[in-house]
């Protein structure tokens, strides 16, 4: 993310120094494609680490209730001993 923001920063030097010293046409013009393509990757990026971090709390909290789920069962098992034991 730091390489897409550095590019973004020097993208806008670029276009200050443009508006300043009007280097002309064709530069303005490839600017222009150049932020809205590594716009445009920054969005797909941070949608996927979106998306990669909903899976992950989903994977941890699937582990939390199998653990809760080992645990019952056995709790359920020593208690069925105990029960056993009794008679």
């Amino acid at each position: 993310m730091f390489i897409w923001c550095a590019i973004m920063f020097f993208l806008g030097v670029a276009a200050f120094m443009d508006s300043i010293f009007n280097y002309g046409e064709i530069f303005r013009q490839i600017n222009s494609v150049l932020f809205l393509l590594i716009s445009l990757g920054i969005l797909i990026r941070t949608t996927i680490k979106v998306k990669a971090a909903k899976l992950e709390g989903y994977e941890n909290r699937i582990e939390n209730l199998e653990m809760q789920l080992r645990a019952m069962k056995s709790d359920k098992e020593k208690e069925t001993e105990m029960e056993m034991a009794d008679y």
